[in-house]
């Protein structure tokens, strides 16, 4: 049986083009295949603490010996980690801030990012061991920022497949949904462009063995 996890990081609630559209991802995925599950991580509803000192040592200190404190954020970054290497398929789902990700999500990438579980150093250098995925990357955002000028200004994109490629996951499609600060007519078209992808997307079930 495969799994989804849908992970879901805008601040604008029901408001959000990247959550519907990753939402409607999930949904035409396990329409094509309906033995599937689905987990969904809403990093509003549920966002995940950022990264402190008890954190920082606590993943580097035996289970029992641990202070309750750092038991705690320890057992958060291990549940978000046992979703993520359940899933076959992961959706990430970010709106492009300040030019970049999401704070929400940034802080689920710190969780989920951890020697000796996502990946390891070894002598030849370090290795993902998140392997066997297909992640699907929606980002909306108020500009065109794949193309011309403004190219330069997204580091969402480029950031996002540097640190999954260096856990493990090379097979990453991007959907954007950009140019939704422009006006109605823009803002219909570009989500008219990623219903359409996400169709055709759905259309080609995952090999997730042949991924592997």
């Amino acid at each position: 049986m495969s799994s989804i996890l849908l992970v879901t990081s805008s601040p604008r609630g029901a408001a959000s083009h990247s959550t519907r559209v990753a939402t409607e991802l999930a949904a035409k995925l396990r329409e094509a295949n309906p033995a599937s599950t689905l987990v969904v991580r809403d990093l509003v509803a549920n966002p995940l603490p950022h990264i402190d000192a008890d954190y920082s040592t606590g993943i580097y200190t035996p289970a029992d010996a641990r202070t309750p404190r750092q038991a705690e954020v320890v057992a958060v970054s291990d549940s978000a980690l046992d979703e993520l290497f359940a899933a076959d398929t992961v959706i990430l789902a970010t709106g492009f801030i300040n030019f970049g990700i999401s704070s929400t999500l940034k802080s689920w990438i710190d969780h989920i990012s951890r020697a000796g579980k996502s990946f390891s150093y070894g002598e030849n250098g370090p290795k993902g061991l998140v392997t066997g995925k297909k992640v699907y990357v929606v980002l909306a955002s108020g500009g065109v920022y794949s193309e011309g000028a403004a190219v330069q200004m997204d580091h969402a994109i480029p950031y996002l497949r540097s640190v999954l490629s260096f856990l493990g996951m090379t097979d990453v499609v991007v959907i954007r949904v950009e140019g939704v600060g422009m006006g109605p007519e823009a803002t219909a078209a570009a989500l008219d462009k990623a219903t359409a992808r996400i169709e055709a997307l759905a259309a080609k079930p995952v090999d997730v063995a042949a991924a592997a």
